[in-house]
Parts: structure tokens; C-alpha cells; sequence
């Protein structure tokens, strides 16, 4: 969830700040571009001074002023252009109406025909000075033109004429653009630091939510969510967890102490039942077959009370964990099993890893593995072979025991429901059995932090695969299995 709603509040801050930045460039542009603008209309207003009585107006005046008068105001006003140019690199001229130069710098300077020059000339022919002109980027324009009539009597006798190199402004407004961009990183980097915090925040809830339903969905009923941070909504709903957690945990403790309870008083009353069949076994003749029906599904009856007790007594008891060696506690199971499995013809053997640990409940998965075991034995032919091989798991973090037998194995749609309580193939009904011992092999193994996990042997056959963690309870994600006491070995 998180890696999606990061990325969408990424995004979201980034349009903001991109929304607030190409407004503040463009607007840092244009202030710096008016600053240049004003400059230049300063000194053309500069200039439309010095050249309004440069030369005579056309009508004279009552006392005309000497010739000399006039040409040294000319050359006035060209040395100050020329002054101009040189320390500023900026070209200046006075154009005539007609425009051509009356005095310019550069001398060989002359007003373009076409472009902004011109119409700057045109616009200040007409007695205005010359508009703004257009926005000056970085990339475009090297020249930026600035036009002011010489007004004389009322006429536009001349007009001043700027022309100034863009460069330096370009540059201005390129480093300001640098500023604004660090800037805008800058904020991203701290949205982006805040949007990590708040997200976390928001759903630290929701990872403890999810961690607190794994750990019930696998078993450790006990995990509960604390309703003390985040949103009000998620603690509400952590609240509402907490409370179905409590509600199912009280179900299932009642299901299991009924289950407990009614095998435990069903076990007297059929245990006395068994005793009068064999009294009346022994009025009728020999091989009976009505009394050996009677004996043998009071012995079924037996069994299958005996393994509901023991499923009770698996869901309800807690792992007692240590670091056991799981390929010697292997080896020693396939030994107590061999001489089942030589008595039906099989070939029992242990291959895999050896002296490798992990953390489990030795007596829990001893008995889950006797489980594990028979069930291949009983279901593996004469003269096949039923391995059972211990190895790392790929990334190091977990041990595998396989169970790999040489029967019929299952179909597809059994696999999935292989485990389950009281479960058995409808091919398989001929072969003993309560249909309870894998479903206390995974009750035995939740409790540990272990899993099963069942899957076609090649070419034939079933293969079980139980998988026992190699990190310490304190190490792994939730609450840790708390000590209690161990598991019996289990009736099968």
C-alpha cells in the first residue's frame, strides 16, 4: 500500500512546486529583463535630451545662434555616445526621421530595416516611446532594442536608438533559474522526507494490523494490535480487530475444550463397550464375522477419539523452542520407523544435509514427522520406496524435511484438500486411518513457527515438505511463541 500511495504524494508535490515554479522563473525573468528595459529608457531619455538642439529648428529663431554653437553640441553628444559604447557595449544612435544616422557608436552602425530596432523606430516616429519589448529567454535574442523620440516644437525631429547585448541579462536570468531550481529540489527532498514520515505514520497501523492477522492466520491466536497511534480511523479498526480476535479466540477455545471433553468422556463408555464385545466374543464360535465387524469399528471409533484428542491438546498447547538439530531428530525418526517399513516391503531411507539446526519444538516435530512418515508408509506399495532428505532452503533462513513417497499420490483438487480434518481420497478408503494425522502435524508445526506444504512426487507419489525456520523467535516478524509445555507422541 505504502508503495502505492508514496509515489502518488510524490507526485502531487511535485506538480505543486512545478506549478509555483514556472510562474516565479517567468515572473524572475521579466522583473530582471524591465530592470534592463528601464535602464535603457533612462538613458535614451539621456540622450533625446543632449540631441534636441543639436541643430536648428526648422523655423529660426529671433536670434539665430552661430553655426559653431551647434557643431559643438553634435560633437558633444557624439563622444558621449562613443563614451557610451565603449564602457558599456551597448549601441547608440540618433536617427533622423528618414533614419539616417545624425550621430551613432558604433560609426558604421546603421538601424536594421527590419526587426525589433525598427519597429522600436517606428514606434517612437509616432511620439511614443517604444513598448516593452518581448520576453528575452535565455536561449533566444541577443540584442534587446529600447527606441525615445527627440521632440522639438511639438514634432518628433529625431529618435534614440539602444541596442543592448542580452548576454549578461541571459546569464541574470539562467543563474536565477539555477537558485529557483536548487531551491525547488531542496523542497522537493524535504517534501519527499515528509511524505516518507506521513505515510509512515498513516500506515504503521496497517503493517502492525497485517503483521497481528498473519500471525493469527497462522496459528499464534494470542497477537493483538495496539490502538494507540495513527489516524482515528485505524485505531478504531484496531480496535475492532482486537475484539474479533478475542471473540474468535474464545470460539475456538470452546471448540477445542468441547472437542477435548467429548473424547475424553466418549473414551470410558467405548473403552467398556470394546470389553462387552470381547465377553460376548467369547460365548459365540470362533471367527465370528459380525463380531469381528463389531471389534474392528470399535477399534476405528477408538482411534479416531484418541487423534481428536490429540488435534485438541496440538491447537491448544504452545512450542517449547530450541535450537535442534533437525537432520540427527530426522535420522532418528526414519530409524524408529524401519522396522514398519521392512515389515511392509518398503525401502525407508534418509539422505540430505548433515548436523544442520533450526529452531523447533523437538517432541512437536517428532511427532508431526512420525505423522508425516506413516502417512507415506501406509499409502506406498510393496517394493517401492519412501525417502526422506533434509536440506537448506535456497536463501539459508529455513531447513526442509521432504517426505517423498512411491504411491498413488493425489489429483489436483486433493492437494487441496489434503490436511484437512477427517479428510480422506475417495480412493483410499480401504486403508486405515482417522483422516486426522496430517491436520495435527500442521497444528504441531504452526505452534513452532514451521509450515507444510504438499506437492506431486515425480513420477509418482505425494511429497511433503515441513519447513522449520533457522531464526529465533525474537528475530522473526510479531510476537514470539511463548514457552509451555511440549507434545506427547502422537496415536496414530
Amino acid at each position: 500500500m505504502r508503495s502505492r500511495l508514496l509515489p502518488l504524494l510524490i507526485v502531487l508535490m511535485a506538480g505543486v512546486l512545478l506549478a509555483l515554479g514556472f510562474p516565479l522563473a517567468g515572473s524572475m525573468a521579466a522583473r530582471e529583463q524591465q530592470r534592463v528595459v528601464v535602464d535603457r529608457i533612462d538613458d535614451t531619455a539621456r540622450f533625446a535630451a543632449m540631441s534636441q538642439f543639436v541643430t536648428a529648428s526648422p523655423v529660426r529663431a529671433a536670434t539665430p545662434r552661430p553655426p559653431s554653437e551647434e557643431d559643438e553640441r553634435l560633437s558633444a553628444l557624439q563622444e558621449d555616445l562613443d563614451r557610451y559604447y565603449d564602457v558599456y557595449g551597448i549601441r547608440a544612435g540618433v536617427f533622423q526621421r528618414d533614419g539616417t544616422p545624425l550621430a551613432q557608436a558604433p560609426g558604421d552602425w546603421r538601424l536594421p530595416p527590419e526587426g525589433e530596432g525598427r519597429r522600436a523606430f517606428e514606434e517612437a516616429l509616432a511620439g511614443r516611446r517604444s513598448s516593452g519589448p518581448d520576453q528575452v529567454w535565455p536561449w533566444q535574442r541577443d540584442r534587446l532594442a529600447v527606441a525615445s523620440p527627440v521632440v522639438r516644437d511639438g514634432d518628433v525631429v529625431y529618435v534614440v536608438v539602444t541596442e543592448s547585448p542580452t548576454g549578461p541579462m541571459r546569464s541574470r536570468i539562467l543563474d536565477g533559474w539555477l537558485l529557483i531550481v536548487a531551491g525547488e529540489a531542496a523542497a522537493m527532498l524535504v517534501a519527499v522526507a515528509a511524505a516518507i514520515r506521513l505515510t509512515g505514520w498513516v500506515l504503521r497501523p496497517v503493517r502492525i494490523l497485517d503483521s497481528a492477522t498473519h500471525d493469527i492466520a497462522t496459528g499464534r491466536m494470542k497477537s493483538r494490535v495496539a490502538a494507540a497511534s495513527g489516524p482515528p480511523e485505524l485505531r478504531r479498526l484496531a480496535r475492532s480487530f482486537n475484539e474479533m480476535a478475542d471473540n474468535v479466540e474464545e470460539v475456538l477455545d470452546q471448540q477445542r475444550a468441547f472437542v477435548a471433553d467429548a473424547s475424553h468422556q466418549l473414551r470410558n463408555p467405548l473403552s467398556a463397550l470394546l470389553l462387552r464385545i470381547e465377553l460376548l466374543a467369547l460365548e459365540l464360535p470362533e471367527g465370528h464375522e459380525e463380531i469381528a465387524s463389531v471389534r474392528t469399528e470399535g477399534k476405528r471409533l477408538a482411534r479416531v477419539l484418541d487423534d481428536l484428542l490429540d488435534l485438541a491438546v496440538a491447537e491448544h498447547s504452545t512450542s517449547q523452542l530450541a535450537l535442534t538439530d533437525i537432520a540427527a531428530l530426522a535420522a532418528d525418526r526414519v530409524g524408529a520407523w524401519l522396522p514398519v517399513a521392512e515389515d511392509r516391503g518398503i525401502e525407508l531411507t534418509c539422505a540430505g544435509s548433515a548436523a544442520v539446526t533450526g529452531w523447533a519444538d523437538p517432541v512437536a516435530l517428532s511427532s508431526a514427522l512420525d505423522a508425516v512418515v506413516d502417512n507415506a508408509l501406509k499409502f506406498t506399495p510393496e517394493g517401492a520406496a519412501v525417502e526422506v532428505a533434509v536440506a537448506l532452503a535456497p536463501d539459508a533462513d529455513a531447513v526442509t524435511i521432504t517426505v517423498a513417497d512411491g504411491g498413488p499420490g493425489l489429483t489436483e483438487d486433493e492437494l487441496a484438500r489434503v490436511g484437512d480434518r477427517f479428510w480422506r481420497s475417495g480412493r483410499h478408503q480401504n486403508v486405515s486411518g482417522s483422516g486426522l494425522g496430517l491436520s495435527i502435524s500442521r497444528a504441531l508445526l504452526a505452534a513452532g513457527g514451521a509450515t507444510i506444504a504438499y506437492a506431486p512426487n515425480e513420477p509418482t507419489g505425494l511429497r511433503v515438505t515441513v519447513t522449520v525456520p533457522r531464526t529465533g523467535p525474537e528475530e522473526r516478524e510479531g510476537p514470539a511463541t511463548p514457552a509451555g509445555r511440549g507434545h506427547g507422541p502422537l496415536k496414530r
